[in-house]
Order: C-alpha cells, then structure tokens, then sequence
C-alpha cells in the first residue's frame, strides 16, 4: 500500500491576500456611510483620490522595478492604504494634501523597505503624519457635521466640494473644532457646560452625532472582519480595554481640566477606525497573539497619554507608529510555539 507524504502548510487560509484586503475596504463602508451623512461628500472624494493616487503610485514603483503591475495590484494593498488614508483625512482638505500623503504612503512607507511584507511602519500612518506635521492648519481644519451648522447653512454639495478640494476655496464657515479638540483647549468649563454649550456636541450624546455615528460604523466593519476570521481579537480588544481603563481613572467626573469620558474617547476621532482597521495590519504589528495583546495595549495606553497631555488632539497615528517601532522587540520575547513543541520557546534561549 502506498504511502502518502503530508508536507506543510498544515493550515490552510480560504482566500488570498487580494480578497482578504476587498474584505477589509468593504467594512469600511459603514463608517464612510456616516461620515458622508454627517459630513458630505468629502471624506468620499478623499477616498477616490487616496486610492487613485496609490494606485497610480504602485504602478509606477512596480514599472521601475520591471515587475508585472497587473499581478502586484491585484493584491488590492495599494487601495487599502489609499482608503484609510482617505478616511482619516479631514473631510475637503486641499488634493494636494491627499496626493502627498498617499505618495509618501506608497513610495516611502513601503516601497522605500522593499514592497509589501518588508514595511516596518504602516504606510497609512506615516502618510497621515506626514501631512499633519507639513500642513498643520490644513489638517486641523475638520468641517462641521450637519447637526452643528446654523440657521440657513447645509452641508456641501458636490459642486461645492470639488472647488473647496481643488480650488483650495475657503469653508471657514463650515469648519469647527472636533469634540476632541475642545476636550484640549478648554480650560475653564466644566464638562457639563461644554456639552450644553459647544455645537459640535449637538444632537450627540458623548462626542458629537457625527462623530459616534462614524466609530460606531467602524465598530460594525471591524465586527464584521472579526468574524470572517480576517484577524484575531487580541490587539483591537487589547487597545480598547486600556483606552477604557485609563480615560476611567483619570476621568474626574467633569472638571474645567477633564480629559473626557470613556465613551468620548472610545466614540470620538480615529480611535474605532484605528482600532479595527490599522492596529490589525499584519505586516506592522506583533506576530503571536501575546504579543498581539501587549502591542495593542500600547497603542491604547499611547493614544490616551498623547490625547490628554499631548499637542495632538487625535493621537491614534503617533501611537500607532511608536508601537510599530516596538514590534520587533516584543516579537523578540513572545515567539509563538514551534509547530509539533508544546511550549514557545523564549528568544534568549540557546537551542541544545
């Protein structure tokens, strides 16, 4: 009777890393949803020029590097980059914002370190960063959601936003300050007294309409990934539960120097977005699902610390990037277990 050989791979994944990556830029339509709702069509014009441009950037990287461009954006890693890019962008900034952070994404992020799989720094982040350190009023001039707006004001139509987004025309009557941002220049109000008296917290019950409907349709899309298996649970929990355990031992109960509740926290900025759609990316983050715990309790530690006494409102990037820094070094103390041993074993040791 003949034998037959059983090799390794012992497990076996349903999909490649092109489906995988359509898996993700679907559940991103949820949140894209309410930011389109609360905020017109901005955030969907920075997606389509995000994703065009990284698009455009990877063929030509690819066409330098004489790889065939077909089979490398096939893979959908570059729309992936362009999409969360474009989603944590603010809602009509300028098209040279996005084009900048999207090429420094693509070119610099990644294929500065070899293409995909070889990147230490997620390349949405860097992109992010970039552009917030280069053009900080731009990026600090969020719009206003609709339920903020005065009396005879609407949010953009598309008309509008093209001449904002290409003419650099101005909105100053439609920007406002995030229900983070006020958290970080109030110093004299109560909480209570914030709540009652800042539009941008109207018709929102901890941080503002739009901005709970926007991580609550990231909550959805990072639920949805959850279950189609796409990553484990260990580092968007892990994130969430220590930005929960901080922001509720330091929260005060509402004084002029509060840093906010938990569910402003957990409900306002990039913090569901970054929790389920960066924190996960395999290629930045830890490799064992230990190390996945202590990477993820860092970036919500470091997002809590950066937005209560830090100069940057939304500290998800910043975070998010000093704990790709530290990856290889848990990596380094939480290998996870050979196959066929039964415990892991620790780097330090000397094999016999």
């Amino acid at each position: 009777m003949a034998l037959m050989r059983i090799t390794s791979p012992h497990a076996h994944s349903p999909g490649d890393t092109g489906d995988v990556m359509r898996q993700v830029i679907f559940a991103t339509i949820p949140g894209l949803i309410a930011l389109s709702y609360f905020f017109g069509p901005g955030s969907l014009m920075n997606v389509i020029m995000a994703s065009f441009t990284a698009v455009v950037c990877e063929a030509a990287v690819m066409k330098l590097r004489r790889r065939p461009i077909a089979f490398y954006l096939n893979d959908y890693s570059a729309v992936v980059t362009g999409v969360l890019l474009g989603l944590a962008l603010p809602p009509y900034c300028p098209w040279w914002i996005v084009a900048v952070g999207t090429a420094s994404a693509i070119l610099v992020a990644k294929h500065l370190y070899g293409g995909m799989g070889y990147n230490p720094f997620n390349p949405a982040m860097v992109g992010y960063v970039v552009v917030l350190i280069s053009f900080p009023v731009e990026m600090t001039q969020w719009a206003a959601p609709r339920t903020a707006l005065t009396e005879g004001q609407s949010l953009l139509g598309p008309l509008a936003a093209l001449q904002t987004i290409w003419l650099d025309a101005a909105i100053d009557g439609y920007t406002g300050a995030t229900p983070l941002d006020v958290f970080k220049q109030n110093n004299s109000q109560l909480v209570q007294h914030l709540y009652a008296t800042e539009p941008v917290f109207a018709s929102g019950r901890w941080a503002g309409a739009g901005w709970e409907w926007a991580n609550i349709g990231f909550l959805l899309g990072g639920a949805y990934l959850l279950y189609r298996r796409i990553f484990t649970w260990h580092a968007p929990v892990a994130t969430l539960t220590v930005l929960i355990v901080l922001s509720t031992l330091f929260y005060d109960g509402g004084s002029s120097t509060s840093g906010g509740s938990p569910l402003l926290h957990l409900l306002s900025g990039g913090t569901m977005l970054g929790a389920f759609f960066i924190v996960t990316d395999p290629v930045t983050s830890a490799v064992s699902n230990r190390g996945r715990l202590i990477y993820g309790a860092g970036v919500g530690a470091l997002i809590y610390i950066i937005r209560t006494w830090g100069n940057y409102p939304d500290a998800v990037a910043f975070a998010v990037l000093l704990m790709n820094f530290a990856a290889p070094f848990i990596d380094y103390y939480t290998l996870p277990r050979t196959y066929g041993h039964e415990k892991p074993r620790r780097a330090t040791e000397t094999e016999e």
